[in-house]
């Protein structure tokens, strides 16, 4: 069955939605709980989950290859769970992860601000004014995540498959669109070629993590692509030796058929303090 992902505006009733079809389903949930039960075995620590989660990073972040190296360990988990398939992944930009994947329903839930703040309040608990200080904070901070680590929109409904808008219909009802919907026989259809991408996108993946891992190795110019098992190198580094650093960790990953080495040298480093973002995200 395909992959679910879902984004969601805070209050909008999306968890349980979310929940719900999981469990219809017989789809394992991969929510933020999920994630940090799972974040040991990838080496991460609750704080640095906290640190990436769903927002983006404060301006110092930028100095601090840590940061990135937390980020693509948490994608690496979310694309290793959607390689075993059966999985509804929510939130933590997995629409953005899985990237143009055509076999994957992206479902997006959103209500009007005031319906949200007044269910946030009555299910935490909370003065409805401190209620709406957290909806619009979380509505700022996940626009600013997506926008600031893939450079897209976290708002536009062209990102999506199903938008529902929560004020509209019950919770039922939208158990049963996302249930009828990821049937279509189009995201059916997609299967076989979804999982090859997807095992694509981990190479890619843990290539980079080794790369970020690796200190004294500038690698943030170091292009990656992989198409069917064979990994396409290219960017810069500013030695022969970081040359073969990269080319080594390489032949080190498995599923890798094949390397294609196009790594230029440029032995002199960029005046900015600021690291380029990597070019495979």
């Amino acid at each position: 069955m395909p992959i679910i992902t879902v984004s969601r505006e805070m209050g909008s009733g999306g968890f349980l939605v979310s929940e719900r079809v999981a469990e219809k389903l017989g789809y394992k949930f991969l929510d933020g709980e999920a994630i940090r039960e799972m974040a040991e075995g990838y080496g991460l620590s609750v704080d640095a989950i906290r640190k990436v989660d769903e927002k983006p990073p404060p301006f110092d972040a930028h100095l601090d290859q840590l940061v990135e190296l937390d980020l693509q360990q948490i994608e690496l988990l979310i694309l290793e769970s959607a390689l075993q398939g059966n999985v509804l992944i929510y939130g933590r930009g997995a629409h953005f992860i899985l990237g143009e994947l055509k076999g994957i329903f992206r479902v997006r839930f959103i209500a009007p601000l005031e319906e949200r703040v007044e269910r946030w309040a009555e299910r935490e608990w909370l003065d409805p004014d401190l209620a709406r200080e957290m909806v619009r904070k979380s509505d700022q901070q996940r626009a600013g995540f997506i926008k600031y680590y893939f450079d897209r929109n976290w708002d536009n409904p062209l990102e999506y498959d199903l938008v529902i808008n929560m004020s509209r219909i019950t919770l039922d009802t939208a158990v049963d669109l996302v249930c009828k919907g990821v049937r279509d026989k189009n995201l059916l259809r997609c299967q076989e070629e979804n999982r090859q991408a997807i095992a694509d996108l981990i190479i890619q993946k843990r290539l980079r993590i080794a790369i970020l891992s690796t200190p004294d190795l500038d690698g943030y110019h170091v292009e990656i692509s992989c198409e069917d098992g064979v990994v396409t190198l290219g960017g810069h580094v500013h030695s022969r030796e970081e040359q073969r650093l990269v080319m080594e960790m390489a032949k080190a990953i498995s599923g890798i058929k094949e390397i294609w080495d196009g790594i230029r040298i440029k032995p002199y480093r960029t005046t900015s303090p600021y690291p380029v973002k990597p070019f495979d995200r």
